[in-house]
């Protein structure tokens, strides 16, 4: 009488398909297939792709969301009304000129007491877009 994985195996070759036995932990023959081995193997790299390509589009999707400094009103919104207050009315000093404001700006302030200005040119804001920042809170500051 013929085993079962003897049939299998008999069966694979049939349809030419290469076989490899092995034994499980119960003493089973247990039959693979190098096409299951294939299936597998794509089976894992498309997983792989799509969770990568979740983390990505995560990474972009939450990047798009913050302001960027080349819109000077978002950015306000979004880094600078916290101290400074909705109409740029706070932490103002109109004895300033317009290059220490950029200046403050780009390179930061540690005032007598904190808060501290941060350094914005670190995080990627240039000079023009500072000068569109102070006009932003110059015009916030005249409509009071």
């Amino acid at each position: 009488m013929e085993s079962s994985a003897g049939r299998v195996q008999k069966r694979a070759e049939e349809h030419g398909h290469p076989l490899i036995s092995a034994q499980n932990n119960v003493g089973m023959d247990v039959a693979l297939t190098g096409g299951m081995m294939k299936r597998v193997k794509n089976i894992s790299i498309t997983l792989t792709a799509i969770f990568l390509s979740g983390v990505i589009f995560y990474s972009l999707a939450s990047a798009q969301g913050e302001a960027q400094p080349s819109d000077p009103t978002a950015y306000y919104k979004a880094k600078c009304v916290v101290c400074h207050g909705p109409k740029a009315e706070k932490k103002f000093d109109a004895s300033l000129t317009d290059e220490q404001y950029i200046d403050a700006i780009l390179k930061g302030k540690k005032p007598e007491k904190p808060p501290n200005m941060p350094a914005y040119g670190e995080k990627g804001v240039t000079a023009e877009q500072a000068k569109a920042l102070l006009d932003h809170m110059k015009q916030l500051r005249s409509a009071q």
